[in-house]
C-alpha cells in the first residue's frame, strides 16, 4: 500500500509540472509579440518630426485665425503643427495654422484672407479656411491658387457664429465640417507631404549659439501687440504669452507651447488707404531660431513656398515638435 501510495504521488507531480510548462509557453510567445509589436520602427510626423504609430496621409489644414485682442483666447491653436503670426491692416496680427499631425474639434475665430496667407498656404499644398478676403487674395483664390472653404459662403452652414462673442470675432469651424466642406467641393482629403529636416534625438544645433530664456516680439507700442515666449526647462520647450497673459487654449485650457521660434525680418509695404500690406515671403534675409533654450541667428529662405531656417548654405534642422513662426519688418522690434 505504501508502494502504490508513492506511485500514485509521484504520478500526480508529473502531471501537474506538465500544466505550468503550457501555460509558460503561452506567456513567452505572448511576450515574443508584444516585444514585436513594440519594436516596429514609428513613423515620424513630416511637420513636427515627432513619432506617431501610422504615416499621416491627411492633406494639411491651413486655417486663418483672428488674432484681435477681442478674439482672443483662440480655439484649437495648441494643435497646429506650424503657427505663422503675421501683421495684416495696421497693428494687428492674424495667425495661420497648419494642421496636420493633429486637428482640433474647433478651431477659430476665424477670419479673412489676405495674399501672403494664400501663398504660405500654397507652399503646403494645404486645404484653406477662411471668412472673407481682400480683393487681391479674392482673385487668386477664385483663380483655383488654392482649395479654399469661405465662411462667407457656408456662414451659418459649415461656419458657426458663437453668442459669447461679437462679429468678427466670433466664426468658428469644426474639423467635422472641414471635411464636410472638403467632400461637398470635391477637394482632395488625400496628401503625401514632404518632411522638414529635424535633429535627431539627443542631438543639438552645431551653431554657436546664445541661452536664451525669454523673447519679446513688440508688433507695436501698445501692450495688446506684444508676444512673449519664455522657456520652460521641464517641456524643453517655450511658452507663448500674448499681451502679458499665458497664451492657452479657450476649451481645455492647454498653454500654447513652441519648440522652434523662427523670427523672420522680412519687408512690409502699405498698398492701399485700408492699411492693407504687401509683405516679402520670397527673398530671404536676416532670421533668428531658438530652439532647446538657446538662440541662433540665421538667415531664412523660401524654399518651395516654406520659409525655412539656414546658415553656411544649409538648411538648419528643426527641433522636433511644434514650431511658431514671427513674421516682423525688422528685428529692431524682438528683445531678449
Amino acid at each position: 500500500m505504501l508502494l502504490l501510495a508513492g506511485c500514485q504521488s509521484g504520478n500526480s507531480d508529473v502531471d501537474t509540472a506538465k500544466e505550468p510548462q503550457e501555460d509558460n509557453t503561452q506567456v513567452v510567445q505572448e511576450e515574443e509579440k508584444v516585444a514585436t509589436e513594440v519594436s516596429e520602427p514609428l513613423e515620424p510626423a513630416p511637420l513636427t518630426g515627432e513619432e506617431v504609430e501610422e504615416k499621416i496621409e491627411a492633406r494639411p489644414v491651413a486655417v486663418m485665425v483672428n488674432n484681435d485682442g477681442k478674439a482672443r483666447p483662440q480655439s484649437g491653436l495648441h494643435k497646429a503643427d506650424i503657427v505663422y503670426e503675421v501683421l495684416a491692416e495696421g497693428d494687428i496680427t492674424r495667425f495661420l495654422a497648419i494642421f496636420h499631425s493633429e486637428m482640433p474639434d474647433t478651431v477659430g475665430p476665424v477670419r479673412s484672407a489676405r495674399v501672403y496667407f494664400v501663398e504660405l498656404t500654397k507652399g503646403y499644398d494645404a486645404l484653406y479656411v477662411f471668412h472673407g478676403w481682400s480683393p487681391a487674395a479674392k482673385t487668386k483664390i477664385e483663380n483655383k491658387e488654392v482649395d479654399g472653404i469661405n465662411g462667407l459662403a457656408y456662414d451659418g452652414s459649415l461656419f458657426k457664429r458663437a453668442s459669447f462673442r461679437k462679429a468678427p470675432h466670433n466664426s468658428y469651424i469644426t474639423s467635422e465640417n472641414i471635411k464636410k466642406g472638403a467632400e461637398q467641393l470635391n477637394y482632395p482629403l488625400q496628401a503625401d507631404v514632404p518632411s522638414f529636416t529635424f535633429l535627431k534625438e539627443g542631438q543639438t544645433n552645431e551653431l554657436d549659439g546664445t541661452a536664451t530664456e525669454q523673447v519679446k516680439i513688440e508688433y507695436s507700442s501698445r501692450q495688446t501687440t506684444h508676444v512673449d515666449y519664455k522657456y520652460d526647462t521641464t517641456k524643453n520647450a517655450y511658452l507663448r504669452y500674448s499681451a502679458g497673459e499665458k497664451h492657452t487654449d479657450l476649451e481645455t485650457m492647454e498653454e500654447i507651447i513652441a519648440h522652434n521660434v523662427f523670427i523672420v525680418e522680412t519687408a512690409h509695404t502699405v498698398i492701399d488707404d485700408q492699411g492693407r500690406k504687401d509683405i516679402d515671403i520670397t527673398s530671404g534675409g536676416n532670421a533668428v531660431l531658438l530652439q532647446n533654450g538657446e538662440r541662433f541667428d540665421v538667415e531664412w529662405k523660401s524654399v518651395e513656398g516654406k520659409i525655412l531656417p539656414y546658415a553656411n548654405g544649409e538648411q538648419v534642422p528643426l527641433a522636433p515638435g511644434k514650431t511658431w513662426i514671427q513674421i516682423v519688418p525688422n528685428l529692431e522690434k524682438v528683445s531678449y
